[in-house]
């Protein structure tokens, strides 16, 4: 053995396993300190603090930021392509960001003189970015660990009920802060409103305007955005983007989640979820700002601060308004119609899911390519695509149109002269169509649900029963469950003995799931309402109902039932807005055993039936023939 071969065993055998324990000790130091920052950022921000508290957040801030610097260090000198991890170009970024902040401590402050090097020391030197710079690191640093947990082989369905709970109860945590309430707030009422928002509901059981302030409600919006995306997303995309590459049982896991068909598109998957989402909420925004620019006499600032949270409320299908009332109040019900027409595309773009918007995207890039090839490249051959759109979107896109166009004239049928009396003609319709679209998951009210006719109340609770697309921030039993129900219905009525559409065949997993799905909704929700009816004694079966249905579908719709609820009743909501959010569907497939596959089938039972009809026939009674082994099939 020559000296190098020496040289290489020593460096594999006593080297590399202490650089990979500092590694890891550093690593859970980091994980530490970015808790310890997010927890003094909250307590700064949250409460009203002393001069020596203010000092011993300023010692924090500096001991976490010099730790993130070690760690930065460590980690970029010592860690190798050995470890399966691959660090990025925004990794970089990051890191060279964060030695950007020891500018003011190795130069001195230069004269104002040269401007150009002062304000680039002023910048680098601001309180500001620093602490911009530590919350995007503590991030990036949590997210990490999230997604390196789905390599432990936990179960994902777990992980994803885990970690909505977990947001859940930080948001009430911060909702109970003394600067996000005017008066303060029960811990019943802060768990009900983080749960509301985290599961995107809408269900409210104090008043958001009048009880929280700026901060809370800012917090609520937050709450809402990570809820629609969901936990698993966001940490999934921050981990991939910034720190690299994860283990492949984790892409496995990951993919899994958003419904991304191969592991080379699941960083693309994540940018376009993220990307649809901003978008279209930037768009909505923009709209709706217009629809209510210099007419409900607020400041610019309060304008755009109300498009921006109706905006994000309305996609993520939430259902929380800053006004009193909702959408009820009489300041925007004449003249707005713009508004209720954006805040409804809003909801049914929100409510279709994300894999169908990608779908639309390409089939829009399709055409215009089209476009573009028939007024420019004739000359050329023009590859065409057959199916543009795959059986999920047509389905779900023809199911919403369907259920909009019906609810839409039912409502108006039965509302024309009851709760829209008084109302132009075309308010009426707006807002028709309003209350058809909002009963797919978003609360949003325009008129008093109270005022309704129960016909039109029972409409809304089927369509908050049928919800809307998987995939989406919707709740319910999803649209695409209850289309593939009735066509199994239709296919028994007709003595088919295959389900189709589109000259597609759907599955038996397809329909068995659908099946249960829908099964174990009804009994969830029956279950519910039988409980609220002891709890409640007081409130009709109708309020009952309605406001069970609303929390398990996370639409956020109630007949003023909310605000007087108990305490037990109040938790029996949020069990159902978080079941409804998670999916009763995926907490069993966490909690509960899965089946092994196996080789074998069981017996049929149609043998059994042949042999019970000619033991009829026969004259024999079924009991005293079931006795004999000549009475059953093999």
């Amino acid at each position: 053995m020559d000296s190098l071969e020496r040289l290489l065993l020593y460096r594999k055998k006593l080297i590399l396993p202490r650089i990979y324990q500092v590694i890891n000790w550093f690593m859970w130091i980091t994980y530490f300190c970015a808790i310890l920052f997010l927890a003094t950022l909250v307590y700064e921000h949250g409460f009203m603090i002393s001069s020596d508290e203010a000092k011993a957040i300023r010692i924090i801030y500096k001991s976490v930021w010099i730790v993130f610097l070690l760690s930065a260090t460590v980690q970029i000198v010592f860690q190798s392509d050995e470890d399966g991890q691959k660090n990025t170009f925004w990794s970089w970024v990051i890191n060279v960001l964060l030695y950007l902040t020891l500018l003011p401590v190795l130069f001195k402050k230069p004269d104002a003189g040269d401007e150009g090097v002062y304000w680039t020391w002023m910048f680098f030197h601001s309180h500001y970015y620093r602490i911009a710079i530590l919350l995007l690191y503590s991030l990036l640093q949590l997210s990490s660990s999230l997604v390196r947990l789905l390599g432990r082989r936990t179960n994902p369905s777990l992980i994803l009920a885990s970690s909505f709970l977990v947001i859940i109860f930080i948001g009430a945590g911060l909702l109970m802060l003394p600067r996000a309430t005017y008066h303060g707030i029960s811990w019943i009422d802060a768990l009900f409103t983080a749960t509301s928002a985290t599961c995107v509901t809408g269900l409210v059981s104090v008043d958001v305007p009048s009880t929280f302030t700026l901060e809370g409600q800012i917090i609520i919006i937050l709450l809402i955005q990570i809820g629609g995306l969901g936990v698993m997303t966001l940490t999934s995309f921050f981990a991939m983007f910034f720190m690299g590459n994860t283990s492949l049982y984790n892409q496995l896991v990951v993919g899994d989640m958003i419904s991304s068909n191969s592991l080379n598109s699941l960083l693309s998957t994540l940018l376009y979820i993220l990307g649809f989402t901003l978008a279209i909420e930037g768009i909505g925004m923009v709209i709706i700002w217009y629809s209510i620019h210099n007419t409900l006499g607020m400041t610019l600032q309060q304008e755009i601060y109300f498009a921006a949270f109706h905006s994000v409320s309305a996609f993520c299908n939430a259902g929380f308004s800053t006004l009193p009332s909702n959408l009820g109040n009489a300041a925007v019900m004449q003249n707005h119609n713009l508004l209720f027409i954006t805040v409804s595309f809003l909801i049914i773009l929100g409510g279709i899911g994300f894999p169908i918007l990608v779908n639309l995207k390409e089939t829009l890039f399709y055409y215009l390519r089209y476009l573009k090839w028939k007024c420019f490249g004739r000359s050329s051959h023009f590859p065409k695509q057959v199916h543009l759109y795959n059986l999920n979107t047509r389905i779900v896109l023809i199911m919403t149109a369907i259920l909009l166009v019906l609810g839409t004239l039912a409502i108006a049928l039965y509302e024309w002269n009851n709760a829209f009396s008084g109302m132009e003609v075309t308010d009426k319709w707006v807002h028709a169509f309003f209350n058809a679209t909002c009963p797919r998951t978003a609360g949003f009210v325009s008129v008093g649900l109270t005022t309704l006719s129960t016909q039109t109340l029972l409409l809304m609770i089927i369509l908050m029963i049928i919800g809307g697309g998987t995939q989406s921030t919707a709740g319910g039993v999803k649209i695409n469950v209850f289309a593939v129900i009735l066509l199994n219905l239709w296919a028994v009525i007709r003595g088919a003995n295959r389900v189709t559409i589109f000259q597609r065949e759907l599955s038996d997993d397809s329909i068995r799931r659908s099946n249960a799905v829908l099964m174990l909704y009804l009994i969830i929700l029956s279950a519910a309402i039988f409980v609220m009816s002891m709890l409640e004694p007081k409130a009709s079966l109708m309020a009952l109902t309605f406001e069970c249905v609303s929390a398990l579908s996370t639409v956020g719709s109630s007949l003023d039932l909310t605000p007087v609820l108990s305490t037990a009743g109040k938790s029996v909501i949020i069990l159902l807005m978080f079941i409804g959010r998670v999916g009763a569907f995926t907490l069993l497939l966490g909690l509960i055993k899965q089946v092994k596959k196996r080789n074998y089938k069981y017996p049929s039972d149609y043998n059994k039936l042949i042999y019970e009809i000619y033991c009829n026939r026969t004259g024999k009674l079924w009991r005293k023939a079931r006795r004999r082994t000549d009475c059953f099939g093999a």
